[in-house]
């Protein structure tokens, strides 16, 4: 699914774009070694230039010491520390200020992401999208181990967001997502603290009418540890995320289509 036509695109020489992956890890030691390893075999395979910029995000664990220990082995590696407090919004908002590439996906730690669909994503960014979104709830996706609490809470709150910003975007709250550089930088600086982050990043490509491509992925639920999404407690956070974005898409969007405006022409 697409947001723009394929004619407006404007596609670049295969293999060019230097790939920024960020991941934040907050005590992932056990599972962050099988997920650098994983994406950066994919890559490697496909020949495209990256980094995988990890960010400690304040673990408790060894999760700095094992990544800075598998830079010997995976010298793309790039490891920077988010100050207190934790948040993943926080540890992606730090990322943000430190990678290099010309492409970022946001991939989580824990290989619940396909490193194929890592560059599925980054193949689209070569035909001229602007961002690619994965989907968990496409014909073609492939989902396993998926909380039926969650799937039900996700499937609620999707739907909602789909209706308040009339898009078919029905995923809107995984954090999967592959943004190019332009656009990272017109919906900066960015303000969500926690998981929240992921619809404060959608919804503002959404509202800015960027070219978006949305694929069918495949999603696994962790293979060690706990998820640190608690929905009670981001119930508020995403509402207030919510609400931010769509008044500024009721009362400023012609603003924000002015700034964006020089980027396509």
């Amino acid at each position: 699914m697409v947001s723009k036509v394929a004619s407006e695109l404007k596609p670049v020489p295969r293999n060019t774009l230097l790939y920024s992956v960020l991941i934040p890890a907050h005590n992932e030691a056990e599972n962050i070694p099988r997920t650098l390893r994983d994406i950066a075999a994919e890559l490697r395979r496909e020949g495209i230039p990256f980094e995988l910029l990890v960010v400690n995000d304040n673990s408790t664990d060894q999760t700095a010491a094992v990544v800075e220990a598998m830079r010997e082995e995976v010298p793309e590696i790039h490891l920077v520390h988010n100050t207190a407090p934790a948040g993943l919004g926080r540890a992606v908002r730090c990322g943000l200020r430190h990678f290099r590439g010309d492409v970022l996906a946001l991939v989580m730690a824990d290989s619940s992401d396909s490193p194929a669909d890592i560059v599925r994503c980054y193949r689209k960014i070569e035909e001229g999208y602007d961002c690619a979104f994965g989907s968990r709830f496409r014909p073609g996706s492939k989902v396993t181990d998926y909380p039926p609490v969650k799937l039900v809470a996700n499937r609620i709150v999707n739907r909602a967001m789909q209706v308040l910003f009339m898009t078919r975007h029905n995923d809107l709250t995984n954090a999967f997502k592959v943004y190019r550089r332009h656009v990272i930088e017109s919906i900066s600086p960015l303000q969500a603290a926690h998981f929240n982050i992921t619809i404060e990043m959608s919804l503002s490509c959404i509202i800015r009418r960027y070219r978006i491509a949305e694929l069918p992925i495949s999603w696994s639920g962790r293979t060690w540890g706990q998820s640190n999404l608690r929905l009670r407690e981001m119930g508020r956070r995403y509402l207030c995320t919510l609400l931010m974005i769509w008044f500024e898409r009721l009362l400023i969007l012609d603003d924000l289509m002015l700034e964006n405006k020089p980027r396509h022409d």
